[in-house]
């Protein structure tokens, strides 16, 4: 997949009646959400030395980060993602992984990983050895998905941003999380060689610009 275009701005509550009106007008809704939404968990890979974390407050251009993440509470389909930066461009890699995989993992037994016939698990698996990842810490939020077909257009509003730090309850759904400070809500819009004019004009808001906002940053306010 070659990099898309991303950008994000941190809106409030009466910014996302507003998009979600106009939103619902011009684009469709994600089909695999539920009632326009779904529920995503997140698990986090750091470092002792907080790699990730430091990259991302210092600006660093180009990073990376890895994730195993699910939706609505649903383990029969886990993925493993590398998220890479370039600047304003991003690019996601995916493998799926089991939930014996995923708890495998989040429990710190790893031997199986660099037989594994996804490169992308064989990738975090020399990284983990090389660099000292291990899962830090757990995301949960909520996401209101639309797509548009010109420009590959995906648009997503999030909120409800909630932390953990019992990584091993990864895939416990009634794993304790907690609002995570006082997080903003993310209106994200994420393109491929274009961005259409009807999508420009729909998300602009006054006083909103695009910022560097991280929900992983934001859910390590305490730890």
């Amino acid at each position: 997949m070659d990099y898309r275009h991303e950008w994000k701005h941190e809106i409030n509550q009466t910014d996302l009646l507003v998009l979600r009106q106009r939103l619902r007008a011009i684009a469709i809704p994600d089909p695999h959400a539920i009632n326009g939404k779904y529920m995503i968990r997140s698990l986090y890979f750091d470092n002792a030395a907080d790699k990730v974390l430091r990259e991302k407050l210092d600006g660093v251009s180009r990073r990376e980060k890895f994730r195993i993440r699910y939706y609505n509470g649903d383990t029969s389909l886990i993925h493993l993602e590398k998220k890479s930066k370039i600047g304003g461009l991003g690019k996601k890699q995916t493998a799926n992984l089991t939930a014996v995989q995923a708890q495998s993992i989040a429990n710190g037994s790893l031997d199986w990983m660099s037989d594994s016939s996804e490169e992308l698990i064989r990738e975090l698996h020399t990284k983990m050895q090389l660099q000292g990842l291990r899962p830090k810490i757990i995301v949960d939020y909520i996401r209101e998905p639309f797509i548009f077909g010109p420009g590959n257009v995906r648009v997503t509003l999030d909120y409800n941003i909630r932390t953990g730090f019992r990584c091993s309850d990864f895939l416990d759904p009634s794993c304790t999380t907690i609002p995570a400070g006082d997080a903003p809500i993310i209106l994200e819009v994420k393109w491929d060689h274009f961005l259409p004019d009807i999508i420009r004009d729909a998300i602009q808001l006054p006083g909103r610009r695009v910022t560097a906002f991280s929900k992983y940053a934001q859910c390590r306010i305490y730890g």
